[in-house]
Formats: structure tokens, C-alpha cells, sequence
């Protein structure tokens, strides 16, 4: 059974994803849950920026029942979309976890394996139109939340995000703490977070550096949702 001074977390690492989507939401954890890193084996996981992580457990040995289930997006979340053994490891876990969750384009990920059809869910902007070939029903905002799935929007969201779990599993003054201690207090030196406000030019640079992987993704998306939606489905 988990432990209700400590919650149980696993945070799943692949090669490829992105460091802060996983980083924040583990800065807020730290220190009051017992986070689990994991991924197939314990070989070392190399991150889309080029920082290397090291995973402390395996899919065999996780613990089987978890408070929250946690996937990071990333450039490599096509391919791990696609992968049988973390679709499996997934769909078995997210079906017992207290709560399934994401940050960025995990989401993505996450409707691969079958865990958000029927959900209201959030994403990286630019992983909008995938996310509605898993079944999932897109939801603007920071975090969205929808009966035990909690989403994160892109990257920097991840903060918010695991403020909000935190919040979820011991209660407001421990995540208003931990965002004090943080220091979490925005204020963004340039208006340019979402593409209303970068406004069309920004945007299209932003999307033209990212076509390959958007590409990848919505192929995957479509190649599952023709079988339906993803393993767990």
C-alpha cells in the first residue's frame, strides 16, 4: 500500500525528453514525496538538451501501486509513443495509480497508451490536434484537471503543475510553502508564452523549427488512433 506521509511517484525518463518538463514537477516533489526515475533499464537516459539522467528504478521492480503516474514530454516523445514495452508498462500502471499525469506533450504519450480517452486534457500548444486523435477532448490552460488525470501544459508549466499535485496528495500549505521556497514568482521579461501573444511571426518561426517532430507525433497519433486509441483502449 502507499505511504500516506509519503507519497508514491514514478516519473517515467526515455531518451529525448525534455529536462524542465521533468525537473520542475520533481523540484516541487522533492522532499515530501518518495519519487521514483523510471525507465526499462537502469542504463543512463539521455535528455533532448543533452543532460544525462539516471534512472532509479526499472519497469520491473516499480512499485505497482502509485499516487501519481508522471510522463515528461519531449523530441523524442514520438518514438516512446510508438514503443510497445512503455505503452504496456503504462496502461498497467496508470490503471491502478491514484492519479496519471503529465507535463508538455507527455499527454501525448499518455493517450498512446490509452490512458485519456474520455479525459479533458492539456498539451504543448503546438501537440493540440494530436491530442485529439487519442479520444482525449483538449482543455486550455496551465494545468487541467479531469476526475484522477492531471495535465500540465508546455514545459514551464511543469512548476504549476507539481504545485498542484502537491497540493492534491498533502494539502495547500505544503504546496504554497514549497512555491515560496521556490521562490515561484513569474514575471516573464518578454510577453511571448502562448501564441496569441508572440503573435503570428513568432509562431511560425517557433513551428518551423519544430515540423519534424509535430510530424512524427500526428503519424504515431493516427496510426493508433485507427486501432483504437492506444493500447489501453
Amino acid at each position: 500500500m502507499t505511504d500516506p506521509v509519503r507519497p508514491r511517484v514514478a516519473m517515467l525518463l526515455y531518451p529525448g525528453l525534455t529536462p524542465l518538463d521533468l525537473i520542475a514537477p520533481h523540484a516541487a516533489f522533492a522532499g515530501t514525496t518518495e519519487t521514483h526515475l523510471v525507465w526499462k533499464t537502469a542504463d543512463p537516459v539521455r535528455s533532448d538538451s543533452g543532460v544525462v539522467l539516471h534512472p532509479t528504478t526499472t519497469f520491473a521492480d516499480c512499485p505497482a501501486d502509485l499516487d501519481v503516474l508522471f510522463v515528461p514530454g519531449g523530441l523524442g516523445q514520438a518514438s516512446v509513443a510508438a514503443d510497445e514495452e512503455v505503452l504496456e508498462f503504462l496502461a498497467e500502471r496508470g490503471a491502478r495509480a491514484r492519479y496519471v499525469t503529465s507535463v508538455c506533450g507527455g499527454s501525448l504519450i499518455l493517450g498512446a497508451a490509452g490512458l485519456l480517452r474520455g479525459y479533458r486534457a492539456t498539451t504543448h500548444w503546438s501537440g493540440i490536434e494530436a491530442l485529439a486523435l487519442f479520444g482525449a477532448e483538449y482543455a486550455e490552460g496551465r494545468v487541467v484537471t479531469d476526475r484522477n488525470r492531471i495535465t500540465g501544459g508546455g514545459v514551464t508549466a511543469g512548476l504549476d503543475f507539481g504545485l498542484v499535485v502537491l497540493a492534491r496528495l498533502l494539502g495547500e500549505d505544503v504546496a504554497k510553502v514549497t512555491q515560496l521556497m521556490l521562490e515561484y514568482a513569474p514575471a516573464p521579461p518578454f510577453d511571448a508564452g502562448t501564441p496569441e501573444t508572440a503573435g503570428p511571426e513568432i509562431t511560425a518561426l517557433a513551428l518551423a523549427g519544430n515540423l519534424a517532430v509535430n510530424g512524427e507525433m500526428t503519424a504515431v497519433a493516427e496510426k493508433l488512433a485507427a486501432r483504437g486509441w492506444g493500447r489501453a483502449a
